[in-house]
């Protein structure tokens, strides 16, 4: 584990760090929070942040702080939810497309690139118009506009690694196709997966403050980074804390990601690790 560490660079171990210090406090909310997400003091709407409310409070007297734990527990469940749905079924599917070949690969991948050749946004859009608003719809949404890219990724990976002698070998010793392909190939595949793992997740949590932040979002009383950012995008120019928060933290935890992605791939990187041994 040490060793693991050490080879990290700062970035990605201050993103490590803050990253669990979010998941922790998305996890353990309702201990940390002095108010319920969805309390409402309209008599005390709209306030700055004080020794009270830390990051003031919304437009129906809601804590803004506790909106934003609570919050954090959606965007993150969201962004790491659906990207391990789309990292598994983009992985079976390219997996299986890029070992057979030939004319079923053909097929596959054409089905992929339909797909692909659609822009996220509306492709997420028109799903959520036809499956309707709320937690469920977007999950899914995202879900179904991601995997496509793991499995163009997967497919590529397995058409390489198919050629190598341990794959030829197993085959000569009369291991058959499941085998082959989830014991020998998909195995050697760990890194890259966790690598797009890390980099998928900004982009889901992404893609849900957009929705969130055009309407299309959970409904309330619940409430997302997105959804707070909208609501605060309305007062900003009297009341700045209800965006600056909610932006500041989709910003950061996307930065976060991104750098512990870097540093997962330079881990993972056999270049990187045959140079740093010399």
């Amino acid at each position: 584990m040490r060793a693991f560490w050490s080879r990290f660079s700062l970035p990605a171990k201050l993103s490590a760090c803050f990253l669990a210090a979010i998941a922790l406090a998305a996890v353990f909310a309702p201990w940390l929070t002095p108010f319920s997400y969805e309390e409402q003091d309209t008599l005390n709407a709209l306030a700055a942040p004080d020794a009270m409310h830390w990051m003031g409070t919304d437009r129906l007297g809601r804590d803004l702080f506790s909106r934003m734990l609570y919050g954090a527990r959606v965007s993150l469940f969201l962004g790491i939810g659906t990207t391990l749905i789309a990292l598994i079924i983009g992985t079976v599917y390219g997996a299986i497309s890029g070992y057979i070949g030939g004319r079923t690969d053909n097929f596959l991948m054409r089905v992929v690139d339909v797909i692909f050749a659609l822009p996220d946004l509306l492709l997420i859009i028109l799903i959520m118009v036809v499956l309707g608003r709320g937690l469920t719809s977007i999950f899914l949404a995202l879900t179904m506009v991601s995997w496509v890219t793991v499995a163009r990724l997967v497919r590529g990976e397995v058409l390489r690694i198919k050629e190598f002698t341990f794959v030829e070998a197993a085959r000569a010793l009369g291991a058959g196709h499941g085998r082959i392909l989830f014991s020998e190939i998909v195995p050697n595949l760990w890194g890259i997966l966790i690598v797009t793992l890390t980099f998928r997740i900004p982009v889901a949590i992404l893609a849900e403050s957009t929705l969130s932040f055009i309407g299309l979002g959970i409904a309330p009383p619940f409430s997302s980074w997105g959804t707070l950012a909208n609501d605060g995008w309305t007062a900003i120019k009297f009341y700045p804390h209800l965006i600056v928060f909610p932006s500041l933290a989709i910003f950061l935890t996307i930065l976060a990601f991104n750098f512990l992605g870097e540093g997962l791939r330079d881990y993972f990187d056999p270049r990187k690790s045959s140079l740093e041994i010399n």
